[in-house]
């Protein structure tokens, strides 16, 4: 089994500096994969791109606010400069500020979020994808949430983004296919991470959610970052148009059916 199947890979992440994308970047290096980490700048984005070279892998980090187009476009070519080439892309950067009602979310909520959520993610699509198909290969990853593939009260404005994410995989899938260009997405559940902690914060609501998930924990970064790892490598080279869940089973179950059924069963035993 080779335990470096991304060696020669060249890789960009976005919201590299913390959570899921710094746990991604990580693991594409020490998959071998020299990695260039766009976050908006600070210790933290220059921590995880030191840590990348301490695995003796490149590790490139690139300032870049992903609400800006512009920078967008430089930043990515930065990138490409610094590591000679491209080969994956990571679309993680997104995350939201506020939680409530639908109909207590204003315009400007809106504005916020899709902002961060959406047209980030296709102003990079668009950046990374261009460059991608002119050279015939590549891998494209999304990383989307589970609040895209179901009703998400209170995360309706960050839910639907999720979900255009997801269908916008499957599109562009089948649009770059011919280039040689795979895109899929992961859509991680309860992921404890700086962006989760205002629910983990409190002990009652993450308990609460977490008795939900048959696998009775949170997820770790660590969990998302190997699924990551796989769908960018050629071992998944017949993969593309992919969703892959990580939620530890939660949206295996049919409402609170299939946990109160075995707690059922555990009760009878």
């Amino acid at each position: 089994m080779n335990t470096q199947p991304l060696t020669g890979k060249r890789a960009l992440v976005t919201g590299a500096s913390r959570g899921i994308g710094r746990a991604i970047a990580l693991a594409l290096a020490e998959a071998g994969a020299d990695v260039a980490v766009l976050a908006r700048g600070g210790d933290a984005l220059e921590s995880v791109a030191a840590e990348i070279k301490d695995l003796g892998r490149q590790g490139v980090p690139v300032v870049c606010d992903v609400t800006d187009p512009a920078r967008i476009d430089a930043a990515v070519g930065e990138a490409v400069d610094a590591l000679g080439g491209l080969d994956i892309a990571v679309n993680n950067a997104g995350g939201f500020n506020w939680t409530g009602p639908f109909l207590d979310m204003t315009a400007a909520d809106w504005e916020e979020v899709r902002g961060l959520n959406l047209d980030a993610s296709v102003s990079l699509l668009r950046r990374v994808g261009a460059h991608l198909t002119a050279q015939g290969s590549g891998s494209v990853l999304n990383v989307s949430s589970i609040a895209g593939l179901g009703g998400a009260p209170r995360l309706s404005f960050y839910a639907v983004c999720k979900a255009a994410m997801i269908s916008l995989t499957h599109t562009l899938a089948v649009e770059w296919a011919a280039s040689g260009v795979r895109v899929n997405a992961i859509a991680p559940g309860w992921i404890d991470t700086a962006l989760t902690g205002s629910f983990t914060a409190h002990d009652q609501v993450r308990l609460g959610l977490q008795s939900e998930v048959p696998q009775d924990r949170w997820g770790r970064p660590e969990d998302v970052a190997g699924a990551a790892v796989y769908l960018s490598c050629d071992g998944a080279a017949f993969v593309t148009g992919s969703v892959l869940v990580l939620d530890g089973g939660l949206t295996s179950q049919l409402s609170h059916v299939a946990r109160n059924l075995l707690d059922l069963g555990r009760a009878a035993a």
